[in-house]
């Protein structure tokens, strides 16, 4: 069983870039896909973007696509999600979570981690 735990959180001026990491630790680390998920409280989680294990598949969401980038690194056990050019629209609680299939819908996720708070305001 994986267990994930997210840093990189914090206030950022719109327009500004900010780095989102999560370390996954567990020996099925190299079967799951991993995910980025976001939340505001009151509203529905959204699906930000996933990555493959060898990372030749990446998907993003519409309001992402062209301003963040995900990536991982399993050797380090780490995935990221680089944001730049960020909105107030962007402002949330992040998520990572792995699961045994792809794409941006929550339901196939398994794990989860705690969750990192981003807010972007000026």
């Amino acid at each position: 069983q994986p267990q994930l735990v997210e840093s990189g959180g914090g206030l950022v001026q719109p327009g500004g870039s900010l780095r989102l990491s999560c370390t996954v630790s567990g020996a099925t680390y190299r079967y799951y896909t991993l995910g980025w998920f976001r939340q505001v409280p009151g509203k529905e989680r959204e699906g930000v973007s996933c990555i493959t294990w060898s990372s030749d598949i990446t998907k993003y969401a519409d309001s992402v696509t062209g301003r963040f980038t995900i990536s991982r690194d399993n050797v380090k056990n780490t995935v990221y999600l680089q944001m730049n050019s960020l909105k107030s629209e962007d402002t949330a609680v992040y998520y990572c979570a792995a699961g045994t299939g792809y794409g941006l819908g929550s339901g196939g996720y398994d794990y989860w981690g705690q969750g990192t708070q981003v807010t972007v305001s000026s």
